[in-house]
């Protein structure tokens, strides 16, 4: 197993060092769908109003456009450190 400092990384959240016990192991487990809430009532597709459909939509692209900007950063953060800056 990977070796974490769940004490450091509790104080620093202000949180308890079993909850950061427990998003480790489920991150370990399942990667970051593991880290998921999945808590509440959540209506099925054929349920939703149309503009409860577009929220939903507008939800999904804006998280997919939050990580891949995160990926682009990434990326060019990796290219510099391979040209040694």
């Amino acid at each position: 197993m990977k070796q974490y400092n769940n004490d450091r990384t509790a104080a620093k959240y202000s949180c308890s060092y079993s909850q950061v016990y427990s998003w480790v192991r489920k991150y370990d487990r399942q990667g970051t769908d593991g880290l998921n809430d999945n808590r509440g009532h959540h209506k099925a597709e054929e349920d939703l109003t149309d503009n409860e459909k577009l929220e939903r939509e507008i939800k999904r692209l804006k998280e997919e456009l939050r990580r891949k900007e995160i990926e682009v950063k990434f990326l060019k953060k990796l290219s510099e450190l391979g040209r040694g800056r």
